[in-house]
């Protein structure tokens, strides 16, 4: 093990929204909704919506469009990954929300992707049928099938997913998870622990601040 090129703790901020209400069945919510476009505003773009479904990342580029309507909002299925990457790439307003293929498939180092955010958990889904035969399996040999199974299987897709964030040793940001139980579950440290060990905060105010000084905003009266 080399390590990491990377200066994690000032390169890149992990906030975690502990304020919002955990995500329900529902979809997004309005609190959640407001927390992204919020976020989004603050850094004009350059925004990267890792989300747990494409009814998520539809909702929430539909708010975006309608709220901050002169930024370029893009969705995944509206074209061609590539075309897709390139638009996000030469537009510096630019947003792309989208669901798990954009957790593992895209590489945009730079300017380009200054704010990654990831609406929920990634656990699998309780109707997964091999996960669930995961889970039992382990359970019945005595270990703990939700912790070996679907918070080891969340831990890799949130590490694949705040990984879009530093891509050199130049690149700064923030990534923003918008599920409390990152924060406030028993199994939070064990998820908090694949993470990329950047500086942690659970204060709006100050991401909001950070976000505002990357776009080149800085307010004097944030302190």
């Amino acid at each position: 093990d080399v390590g990491s090129p990377f200066d994690y703790p000032r390169q890149g901020i992990l906030y975690i929204a502990k304020h919002l209400p955990a995500p329900g069945r529902d979809g997004l919510g309005r609190a959640q909704l407001d927390e992204i476009c919020d976020l989004i505003d603050a850094l004009e773009g350059r925004t990267l919506g890792l989300f747990s479904s494409r009814r998520a990342a539809e909702t929430a580029a539909e708010e975006v469009r309608k709220r901050l309507g002169h930024l370029t909002t893009l969705v995944q299925g509206d074209a061609q990954l590539p075309e897709l990457a390139k638009q996000f790439v030469d537009d510096p307003h630019a947003v792309l929300f989208g669901t798990l293929s954009l957790w593992q498939g895209l590489d945009v180092p730079g300017e380009t992707c200054q704010l990654v955010l990831i609406d929920r958990i990634p656990f699998p889904r309780p109707d997964d049928p091999l996960m669930s035969a995961r889970q039992r399996a382990a359970d019945r040999a005595g270990g703990n099938g939700f912790m070996q199974v679907a918070a080891t299987h969340a831990a890799l897709l949130l590490a694949q997913g705040a990984g879009r964030l530093i891509r050199t040793t130049s690149d700064r940001g923030v990534v923003a998870v918008l599920d409390p139980r990152l924060a406030t579950a028993r199994y939070g440290g064990f998820l908090r622990s694949s993470l990329p060990p950047m500086w942690t905060t659970l204060d709006p105010a100050l991401v909001r601040a950070a976000l505002r000084r990357l776009s080149g905003r800085d307010d004097p009266s944030d302190g």
